[in-house]
């Protein structure tokens, strides 16, 4: 028997057929392509968009602590606005302090007056130092401390332990937390020879101590 071939009509329709899922499988092929190029640029974008927001969140970062820095030394600024001026001013008290230790002896009541005037006048300027929140270091009887004191000579001192402040030769002074001028200061040091202790003589000389101390 021989086998029916199909006709000019039937082949026309196969070709087409196939022409048609030819050009749906490239179709489909360019989608899935596009789809993919779409999620590739997707990708990039959202990267780029971290990377951005990383940026943002340094510069802000930076621009809080620049403004930060700013307000602290602002607020030094303000704090330390007078500090050339009141180190100019201390000499000026140190010489009323030493107007008001020099001894009159007879002529106290001529100078009295004038005295009086000069503690005046220094209260007044320590109380204009003080509302500028200028104090002074306590210096004497206090451990020797390098930060605030400033020796200028070491001197044996018996109701001083070793390395103490024994006298404060000039004033020290700090204005908030800053040091304007350490102390100038004599440090105490141990005696070279420890003092004689009767208590400890011989018994004959204490013996003879007594005798003289009942002839009396």
């Amino acid at each position: 028997m021989r086998k029916s071939q199909p006709s000019s009509g039937e082949s026309g329709e196969t070709e087409v057929a196939e022409k048609l899922e030819e050009g749906t499988s490239e179709k489909a092929k360019e989608g899935l392509a596009e789809e993919e190029s779409l999620e590739e640029r997707l990708k990039a974008e959202e990267a780029r968009a971290e990377e951005n927001y990383d940026r943002l969140l340094r510069v802000t970062a930076e621009f809080e602590n620049y403004k930060k820095r700013m307000e602290r030394e602002m607020n030094d600024f303000m704090k330390f606005a007078n500090e050339s001026l009141i180190k100019d001013i201390l000499p000026v008290v140190d010489n009323l302090e030493r107007a008001l230790e020099i001894p009159y002896g007879n002529n106290e009541n001529a100078f009295h007056s004038m005295r009086e005037g000069v503690q005046m006048t220094l209260k007044g300027l320590l109380s204009s130092l003080e509302r500028s929140g200028v104090v002074v270091i306590e210096s004497l009887d206090k451990p020797f401390d390098p930060n605030f004191h400033q020796a200028v000579m070491q001197e044996q001192s018996e109701g001083h332990t070793e390395n103490t402040v024994s006298k404060e030769l000039q004033k020290g002074y700090m204005m908030r937390d800053r040091l304007l001028r350490p102390a100038m200061v004599a440090v105490s040091k141990k005696p070279d020879f420890a003092p004689e202790d009767k208590s400890e003589a011989p018994a004959d000389e204490q013996k003879d101590e007594h005798k003289e101390a009942r002839n009396e």
